[in-house]
């Protein structure tokens, strides 16, 4: 183990480049129970804040108002795959609330999903903005207008009431005042939160376990942390782990990417939460390092473990596909 954690890259006998990498565990009521380097460093959440965003959209009636099914809220925190369920599921929130995508302003993308994508192009067919990532939350930022009164145009605007009260949620969830709270802009368009680690992990166990919130708030985290486990297709995709993790664990554990290297779990037995961050916001560092995470936490065991063994030491290969070299955790929770 090297004193500085890190994600090593690891080819024939060498360390050929390494990820150092930052986590913070705390239990429901805020307190550092493990840690790896900097677990107070502050970074944007980006789409990890996706099941928080949802809470303001569920607590104001969606489910009630517009039928939003199970599937639905799920996809409200996704970065979906865009596969066909995933944009007919944000096409049918849309028609729910009265409009279509040309409301959303998240701008299109071919799917993540590479089938659907290759299968698209064949098709000599162009992305629309329900096939990008964000539709299901900018879809939910919608249906929150219309339940506040609101009007949609500008609902991407930081003074906006979906977006202010999106940052009240935040604010409330993470235990951070709203005016400390950093606001940068999402690749999506929307304002992005910046947060010290350990509070984003606070604000996933507080999801877990919202027992502090008032009631209409903690019924909607209960109603958002349900859909996941139950829907976890809708959270992510075939193949992500967001999706393997609650497949893997029965709903047990419930996490979300974001980019940038970031990443917040929740477990709902521990009562307790786990943030990492990557700190040069690599991707390929980043599922190892919560899976490398959950094991030193005893959070998994081995047959979970071995469902998630594709995401812990990820093979290097070359354009053979020889495994050559392999990306390795080195760290131990502190």
């Amino acid at each position: 183990m090297s004193n500085e954690p890190r994600i090593r890259i690891e080819r024939g006998p060498l360390t050929e480049s390494s990820h150092r990498v930052h986590i913070a565990v705390v239990d429901g009521g805020g307190r550092m129970i493990a840690h790896a380097g900097d677990p107070y460093r502050v970074t944007f959440a980006r789409s990890a804040a996706k099941p928080i965003q949802a809470v303001p959209v569920i607590e104001a009636g969606a489910r009630e108002r517009f039928g939003l099914t199970g599937e639905q809220i799920a996809l409200l925190c996704a970065s979906h795959n865009g596969e066909p369920e995933h944009v007919a599921a944000a096409a049918d929130i849309l028609s729910r609330i009265g409009l279509s995508d040309e409301a959303l302003r998240c701008g299109p993308h071919y799917p993540y999903h590479e089938p659907s994508a290759d299968r698209m192009k064949r098709a000599g067919e162009r992305p629309t903005r329900l096939h990008n990532n964000c539709s299901g939350k900018h879809a939910g930022m919608l249906a929150l207008a219309r339940l506040l009164d609101a009007s949609p145009d500008g609902y991407m605007e930081p003074g906006h009431p979906v977006q202010r009260a999106m940052l009240a949620a935040v604010a409330d969830m993470s235990g951070v005042p709203a005016d400390r709270i950093p606001l940068g802009t999402d690749g999506c368009g929307v304002p992005v939160f910046g947060l010290p680690l350990d509070r984003l992990a606070f604000a996933f166990a507080t999801l877990a376990r919202p027992d502090r919130l008032d009631a209409g708030r903690a019924d909607a985290c209960r109603t958002i942390a349900d859909a996941i486990r139950r829907h976890p297709h809708y959270i992510a995709g075939t193949d992500r782990f967001d999706t393997r993790l609650v497949q893997a664990t029965g709903g047990r554990l419930i996490g979300k990417m974001g980019a940038e290297g970031v990443f917040a779990l929740a477990s709902q037995a521990e009562g307790a939460a786990l943030a990492v961050k990557i700190e040069d916001g690599s991707l390929r560092a980043l599922y190892p390092a919560v899976v490398e995470a959950l094991i030193q936490l005893e959070w998994i065991g081995p047959d979970e473990r071995d469902a998630l063994a594709p995401f812990h030491r990820p093979p290097v290969r070359n354009w053979s596909g020889d495994e050559v070299g392999a990306v390795v955790p080195d760290f131990r929770l502190l």
